[in-house]
């Protein structure tokens, strides 16, 4: 098990752009000294539990892919971001707890290095951290569009201008093609007890750029058609995920503060506020989906699934189908990317001529990962796929990728949801209640306005407007 190590002490942090600054420029309680492991261990931390939690106040993507909906307090299942400052959370945390955790410790490693391990091994230490930041940064513009970048992470500057998105990624390519190529197999990295993702496999941690920069090559698809050609080739011969074994994954613990931030909402909450949303139900239902009862209970009979209205009053676990009870296990893992999703990539790839692999194999490959990851066996698999409304056609490819990778992400509702603005596929209705359509974005934090007002201002008027239905620059269907 990858041990998590909870540190109690403050580290210093400073909000990206316009939060009051002056608590914290003189921190007299912290240490002067932390260890660049450290900070890496933590930043990892919080960037799982940010990512796979279900919490209204921080983490409603379970929801924006219509997975779950609620039985009560539906504001938040029909797109309401700012009752809960639920975009201000998602910001904050990405900017705090783990791009200024993971931009100190690579200033540690440049500045003082630890002269006990050999060069190669800070080397990928520091391309490590690189690998997440990329990956955080990338979450962050997918979510907002343009954000602070080359400005931010400034204490000396509470006032960062907003840079455009398309660049931003453009410059993220760089960086992480220059930590792949960095990386060093069989050199190491950060020790087991501080790498909760591949205890310091520095050949793991090459897929997982590949296999990141794959994910981000089919982001630009529609965008840039060339560039999304040679990022997509560049990332499968480099080498991306083979297996479920190279899956970017932390494991929790079971006892609190370590435990998946899924149970406390679900468990120790004492609360019963989600239930399965009638989209993917009815969905599952449809094809006789055999994850079914991996992915819920069968609260209402055996072999019975009856979804909630999505953003709907009047749901409850009494005529709702609820969540399967893995998801209250406090050690369920945290997943980043897996090799389900690199399959699904890497078929849409082929689906659009970029490179020379069969799409359906790829396609069936992705299902059949899925299937068993959740507790299904190859046979299931090899049923299911083969459903007229199931197997991979060609003609039809965005539809059958776009829905299949919709349920095979369950439980990673930001990528659900970033597939589905891609792809256009499945349909998700408006919530119910509101009449809200699903979000192109999340629009700014309100304090973005407040505190950082002229460059909030200027951030909206480029993009179009600070609306939900704006899109993302690669979102252009």
């Amino acid at each position: 098990m990858k041990k998590i190590i909870l540190i109690t002490f403050l580290i210093g942090a400073t909000l990206a752009c316009s939060d009051d600054l002056s608590d914290v420029n003189t921190d007299s309680k912290s240490p002067t000294v932390v260890g660049a492991d450290v900070l890496f261990s933590n930043a990892t931390k919080s960037l799982f539990d940010q990512m796979v939690n279900v919490s209204v106040n921080r983490n409603i993507f379970t929801m924006v892919a219509q997975y779950w909906t609620r039985t009560t307090y539906i504001e938040e299942a029909n797109y309401n971001l700012i009752k809960r400052n639920i975009n201000g959370s998602h910001w904050n945390i990405l900017y705090t707890e783990v791009l200024k955790n993971l931009t100190e410790s690579k200033l540690i490693l440049s500045t003082n290095p630890n002269a006990s391990i050999p060069e190669a091994q800070t080397l990928n230490q520091q391309a490590m951290l690189e690998i997440l930041q990329v990956f955080t940064w990338h979450v962050l513009v997918d979510t907002f569009g343009d954000i602070p970048y080359s400005e931010a992470l400034n204490l000396n500057n509470s006032t960062p201008a907003y840079d455009d998105d398309k660049a931003i990624y453009e410059d993220l390519v760089i960086r992480l093609n220059a930590a792949i190529t960095q990386i060093e197999v069989g050199a190491g990295g950060f020790t087991a007890g501080t790498d909760y993702i591949y205890d310091g496999n520095a050949s793991k941690w090459k897929k997982f750029g590949n296999s990141l920069k794959l994910r981000m090559a089919l982001r630009y698809a529609d965008f840039d058609d060339a560039k999304a050609t040679k990022m997509a080739k560049e990332a499968i011969e480099s080498g991306v995920f083979e297996s479920e074994g190279d899956n970017a994954f932390m494991e929790y613990e079971a006892s609190a503060p370590n435990t998946n931030p899924i149970w406390n909402d679900l468990v120790e909450s004492g609360r019963a506020d989600y239930v399965a949303a009638n989209t993917l139900v009815n969905t599952m239902n449809k094809l006789d989906d055999p994850r079914r009862d991996d992915y819920f209970a069968q609260n209402q009979g055996e072999g019975v699934y009856i979804g909630g209205t999505y953003g709907g009053a009047g749901n409850t676990h009494g005529n709702s189908t609820i969540y399967n009870e893995r998801f209250e296990d406090p050690t369920l893992e945290g997943v980043l990317i897996d090799y389900s999703e690199v399959e699904f990539l890497i078929a849409e790839a082929a689906a659009r001529g970029y490179i020379s692999k069969n799409a359906q194999t790829h396609y069936n490959k992705a299902i059949t990962s899925s299937i068993i990851y959740w507790g299904g066996t190859e046979v299931e698999a090899n049923t299911y796929i083969v459903q007229p409304e199931v197997q991979y056609i060609p003609s039809l490819w965005k539809e059958r990728i776009g829905e299949q990778k919709w349920i095979a992400l369950y439980n990673r509702g930001f990528e659900a949801w970033s597939s589905w603005r891609k792809l256009d596929f499945p349909q998700l209705p408006n919530a119910v209640e509101e009449d809200i359509p699903v979000p192109l974005r999340y629009t700014y934090p309100t304090t973005e306005a407040t505190l950082n007002g002229d460059m909030w201002k200027a951030a909206s008027s480029a993009i179009g407007g600070d609306e939900q239905q704006t899109p993302i620059f690669w979102d252009v269907n």
